[in-house]
């Protein structure tokens, strides 16, 4: 009973059915109050439509967003009240919530259709604009930007579309907005073009990577170093970003190339060190042969002459053949070193060869001297054939005073005083160098003579041969005290050496020869008999002990010897024919592997290695007068060259040709070997400036054609948007298209591009728009004409009617009828044809003449209406394909002209007649709309 009475007095709000309690939310007033707080209770409804409808009661927008979120969800925008609602209120179509509050409450909306409808209906620009920020699918911006009823937002609509696909929907769709439409051409064919140019770059990018690839492949070559830097060059100038796989190739190719430019440049530097090392060479053999002919000279203007100049230039000799070969082995000498030093050799051979005779004949020349043998002494002084270019020595100055003064009368045996005097001082320089053997020898030939001297002027001689006497005798008695113990020393040590069995082969023979050496050093102070077959004895032992060794020696030294006679005559062969075409860089390869083969063959017999060593160096001499001879060959080539690029730079030919011309003479110079090392960097550097000077120009002709080009392009660009703005409003513009006509056509040829190729697309439409509005303005201007000949029109037919009914032939007055305008000429004929015809009715007008009228009238609106619609209707298709047909054969071997034909038609029927009344209200309707079809223009 108690819920019966609730529910029959409780307010209808709470009763518990939610669609009473909905249909009560529609009494309740949100200004009360109560009713606004039983309206907010009601918010909180367990059922979602009553919220709803509470919500839409007190207007409180946010609260919906909330309660749309929570059971709309991001479900898809249907046609749903609460939808409806919704967005009739985010609009401002519905409520009164401020614009503030809807912009902010615009952020929380997911739904893409929810935005897009306030994008279309919002009561706000800015509302508008901040619901399609918010859009991001393109399909509903390419919806926004063809239907939306503000501009702004179709624009900002269409600068959001970004793909290929979508512009061209847009440029499809977009017939609405003529802007857009062009927004979305341009983005188009910008983007169009920003893919070209992206493939363009690419493909540039790949054609790059692969000549640098190729490049790092090859081998150097002159133009290496410029062409690596022209291609890194055009690696930076592609402004597209390269991927992780192309600069990585890039890096590889570019480490590559740069390894062989390493490599070239380190044999150019152990080249440009070899030709140091080559200098020097010749550096210190000039200072070897300057040397030797300075000691030569000295030697031949020596005042006397003693052993130790002689051993002092055998020394030097020996030292400076060694170190000649030493030199030759790395470089030859020039063929005028070679041939001084030869000279020089050739001297201080005859000097130590005639000092050779001297000692071998020393023994008998003294023995001849103490015996006074005048035949023995003549007989050795032949044999040792003294050079007369030498100062002679004391001994052999002797034997010749001995039989100069044999032969003499009676001074043979008593020399003169200064004779005494010279010899004495002869005996003092000995004493002084320490010379004792030609001391000892002069004294005893000097002293019996100065001793048999009498007189005054004798005894300073005597008391100064006493005083020498005395110091040669002190000397010997001090190299005997000296020598003593060296001896010993000297025997003890070659005993011990003979004794040790550790060391090798060469150390052995090394120390025995340092030990005889100094043995052989002593002469005969303090010699024994003992002592000497002591040290004999020892050394003997050593020999036997190494002639195994000096056996291979031997071998070795003949092998070796054989090998290089062997690669002498290998060298020679290949001197003696050489080839036309040898190639300086593969004979400078053989030269190089001479020399190693050389040194490796080493060392070779005494007797044999000064023979085969000359040899040797005039092979190498010879072969670098080879190698010069071809690379002066390859020079003088490479001199044509720079002088054909330098007569091209002058030349008159076209660019092209020459370019070609000059990239033919680079491969002519890249097959070509290398020059002399100073000729071929200063060639390189001509032909290089010569080749620059070419491609330089080419690169500003490009500039320039491409500056022309873009040029072009700019100037058409600006006369098609020129074009485009240019609407005609009367038919006698057609002058000006002409004129634009004319400017495009000197703009032609444009370059092969396909933004030229768009272009020119762009100028055809634009054209072609133009003339059709050009001719719909000529046809409405034609129609204006003949709406003023309606009067007339309407006379002729007046006099027609009473011309058939009364048979009263009158004759219409066109200056009464529309004044003093002057009619053009097919309407002047027409109307004189008109006339002419009423005039020659006949008295009685048959049916058929009316039926025929009828006929030729509606063939003629027919006619007008192909030409004014191009279509009619489908009673009339008999007619049009005659009409068709007839202007088919008419029109054979030319080009209708629209506009005359319309003339000719509105002539034809203004001059037909006389044609009853009612047969002109039959079709009178049907012609006024095709001349009102006529007259219309559209909008530019």
């Amino acid at each position: 009973m108690h819920g019966l009475f609730r529910r029959l007095f409780a307010p209808r709000w709470q009763h518990p059915d939610a669609e009473t309690r909905r249909q009560a939310l529609a009494t309740l007033d949100p200004a009360n109050p109560e009713q606004r707080k039983t309206l907010e209770r009601l918010t909180k409804d367990p059922d979602a439509s009553v919220r709803w409808a509470a919500l839409e009661r007190l207007d409180d927008l946010p609260r919906l967003m909330d309660e749309a979120a929570s059971w709309l969800g991001n479900a898809p925008v249907s046609d749903s009240a609460a939808h409806r609602a919704l967005l009739g209120r985010l609009c401002g179509r519905i409520g009164s919530t401020d614009l503030t509050t809807r912009k902010a409450l615009l952020a929380r909306i997911e739904q893409p259709g929810l935005l897009a409808a306030i994008a279309f209906e919002g009561d706000n620009l800015g509302l508008r604009l901040q619901a399609l920020e918010r859009l991001d699918d393109e399909a509903y911006l390419i919806e926004q930007a063809c239907d939306n009823g503000v501009a702004s937002v179709r624009q900002r609509a269409a600068e959001r579309v970004t793909s290929e696909e979508g512009l061209k929907q847009l440029v499809k769709q977009a017939r609405r907005d003529r802007q857009v439409m062009r927004l979305a051409r341009d983005r188009l064919s910008q983007l169009r073009a920003d893919a070209e140019w992206v493939t363009q770059q690419e493909n540039q990018r790949k054609h790059v990577l692969d000549q640098l690839e190729q490049q790092a492949r090859s081998a150097w070559e002159p133009l290496y170093g410029a062409r690596l830097r022209h291609l890194q060059r055009e690696w930076e100038q592609l402004t597209h970003p390269a991927s992780a796989e192309e600069e990585t190739r890039y890096q590889q190719a570019i480490i590559g190339c740069r390894r062989t430019l390493q490599q070239h440049e380190a044999r150019e530097q152990s080249q440009r060190h070899s030709e140091s090392l080559r200098d020097q060479s010749s550096e210190q053999r000039e200072q070897l042969i300057t040397s030797l002919e300075e000691t030569l000279s000295a030697l031949r203007h020596a005042r006397k002459l003693s052993i130790q100049d002689m051993a002092s230039l055998a020394a030097q000799r020996r030292l400076h053949g060694q170190r000649w070969q030493t030199l030759s082995d790395s470089h030859p000498p020039s063929e005028s070193q070679r041939q001084r030093y030869q000279a020089a050799i050739a001297i201080a051979e005859t000097f130590g060869d005639a000092w050779q005779r001297l000692l071998e004949q020393a023994p008998t020349l003294e023995r001849a001297l103490e015996a006074d043998d005048y035949a023995a002494l003549e007989q050795a002084l032949r044999a040792c054939r003294w050079p007369s270019e030498l100062k002679a020595p004391p001994l052999i100055a002797d034997a010749r005073r001995a039989l100069e003064g044999a032969n003499a009368d009676s001074a043979a045996s008593s020399p003169s005083l200064a004779q005494a005097e010279e010899d004495l001082d002869t005996l003092e320089q000995w004493l002084e160098r320490g010379n004792f053997n030609n001391a000892n020898r002069l004294h005893q030939r000097v002293k019996p003579a100065i001793d048999a001297l009498t007189g005054s002027d004798a005894e300073p001689l005597q008391a100064r041969l006493k005083k020498l006497g005395a110091r040669l005798a002190e000397m010997r008695d001090w190299r005997g005290f000296a020598a003593g113990p060296k001896r010993t020393q000297l025997c003890a040590a070659i005993e011990a050496l003979a004794d040790d069995e550790t060391l090798s082969d060469d150390a052995l023979d090394r120390r025995h020869r340092q030990l005889v050496k100094e043995w052989s050093a002593l002469g005969d102070a303090a010699a024994n008999r003992e002592q000497s077959t002591q040290f004999r004895s020892a050394s003997d032992r050593i020999h036997q002990r190494l002639a195994s060794w000096r056996e291979r020696l031997s071998q070795e030294r003949e092998v070796n010897l054989k090998a290089r006679e062997a690669l002498c005559e290998q060298l020679e062969a290949l001197l003696d024919q050489p080839a036309d075409n040898a190639d300086p860089d593969a004979l400078r390869e053989i030269r190089d592997k001479a020399r190693h083969q050389w040194r490796h063959h080493t060392p070779v017999p005494r007797e044999q290695a000064d023979a085969i060593g000359r040899r040797f160096g005039k092979i190498r001499h010879r072969l670098q007068a080879l190698i010069d001879e071809r690379a002066e060959q390859i020079a003088d080539h490479k001199r044509h060259l720079v002088e054909a690029t330098q007569a091209l730079s002058n030349s008159d030919q076209p660019l092209s040709q020459r370019i070609e011309q000059a990239k033919a003479l680079q491969q002519q110079w890249r097959a070509l070997g290398r020059a002399p090392k100073g000729e071929e960097q200063a060639l390189w550097k001509a032909f290089r400036a010569e080749c620059d000077r070419l491609f330089a120009e080419r690169d500003e002709q490009s500039k320039a054609r491409a500056s022309y080009q873009q040029t072009q392009l700019d100037a058409m660009q600006a006369l098609i948007d020129q074009m485009e703005q240019w609407q005609p409003n009367d038919a006698s513009e057609s002058a000006k298209l002409d004129a634009f006509l004319a400017e495009a056509e000197r703009l032609e040829p444009l370059p092969r591009h396909r933004r030229s190729e768009g272009m020119q697309r762009r100028l055809s439409g634009i054209v072609r728009a133009r003339r059709e509005r050009l001719s719909r303005l000529a046809m409405a201007e034609i129609a204006r004409q003949w709406k003023g000949l309606i009067a007339l029109q309407r006379a002729h037919l007046a006099a027609d009617q009473k011309a058939l009914d009364e048979g009263v032939r009158d004759e219409v007055d066109a200056q009464a009828v529309v004044g003093n305008e002057a009619l053009p000429p097919e309407a002047r004929n027409a109307h004189k044809t008109r006339n002419r015809q009423r005039l020659a009715l006949a008295q009685e007008a048959s049916s058929a003449q009316a039926t025929e009228m009828a006929e030729r009238l509606a063939r003629l609106r027919v006619h007008l209406a192909l030409l004014v619609q191009g279509r009619v209707m489908q009673g009339d298709e008999p007619l049009r394909l005659a009409i068709q047909v007839e202007r088919l054969n008419e029109g054979m071997n030319q080009l209708p002209d629209r506009e005359a034909e319309i003339r000719s038609v509105l002539a034809a029927i203004l001059a037909l007649g006389p044609m009853p009344l009612v047969v002109w209200e039959k079709e009178k309707r049907e012609l006024g709309a095709l001349l009102e079809h006529l007259s219309r223009v559209p909008p530019p």
